[in-house]
């Protein structure tokens, strides 16, 4: 079995899916967006040069896409890095920018595209954008939302005005028949795109699994506010793909 599997079948066994338990989920909001690549296909080797959300290859949600696809913050995407699919996997959102927060005079052309979740952006690695919690909601930038938009299959290319590599703006479900593109076959058993097909949130796809990752503590905090410390395997598989 591979690392994955291993991971995925140590933390599954003992989580319960839920439909938000500590997650914040909303259908819509406001949202910072980045970029990064080593998203587009299973075993794909990924490039050191840039940011990677997942580093070897296989994306958090299991199922990779030939369409525009992003990886959500932790505290969105409904489950804790190692554990699998969360409750963010399928869902479409279209995603608008509307500001550079480091370039405050930039003042357009900005773009809406629609892309599908597929991915998770790591609370460990991502401190800047994605290290948000129930206790801290917001990440640097004051957004409590984040979308790290997929290189390899054109989203951020369509998405990022040149020379613009991070943004701020607004997101919005809405319905996979917005998005163009094709879903590959699962990685790892527990795959899973459910949310393409769900409900709006709160509705339920894939269910949310465990708690939100803290960083500072190697700890999960389920969805009681207790903190539970990860299991050394998992402990040492996430920091082999954060680095």
């Amino acid at each position: 079995m591979t690392a994955v599997g291993i991971a995925n079948t140590t933390l599954n066994e003992t989580v319960t899916a839920r439909a938000t338990g500590s997650y914040v989920q909303n259908p819509s909001g406001s949202a910072s967006f980045t970029q990064y690549t080593g998203c587009s296909a299973p075993g794909k080797s990924a490039s050191v040069s840039k940011k990677v959300c997942s580093p070897i290859g296989i994306t958090a949600c299991g199922i990779s896409t030939t369409g525009f696809s992003a990886a959500m913050n932790q505290l969105t995407f409904g489950a804790p890095l190692g554990s699998g699919a969360g409750d963010a996997c399928g869902r479409c959102f279209a995603l608008t920018g509307t500001k550079d927060p480091f370039s405050p005079s930039f003042a357009g052309p900005f773009k809406t595209i629609v892309a599908k979740v597929t991915d998770l952006c790591p609370a460990a690695s991502n401190p800047e954008w994605c290290a948000q919690t129930t206790a801290d909601p917001e990440n640097q930038n004051g957004e409590t939302i984040h979308f790290d938009i997929c290189e390899d299959t054109g989203g951020a290319s369509a998405f990022f005005p040149s020379g613009h590599d991070a943004l701020l703006g607004t997101y919005t479900e809405v319905s996979c028949s917005e998005w163009s593109g094709s879903d590959g076959s699962p990685e790892f058993s527990g795959a899973c795109l459910a949310g393409e097909t769900a409900g709006f949130w709160p509705s339920v796809g894939c269910g949310n699994k465990g708690g939100y990752y803290d960083a500072r503590s190697n700890g999960v905090i389920n969805h009681t506010g207790h903190q539970e410390m990860l299991p050394a395997v998992l402990l040492r598989y996430a920091y082999a793909l954060t680095g």
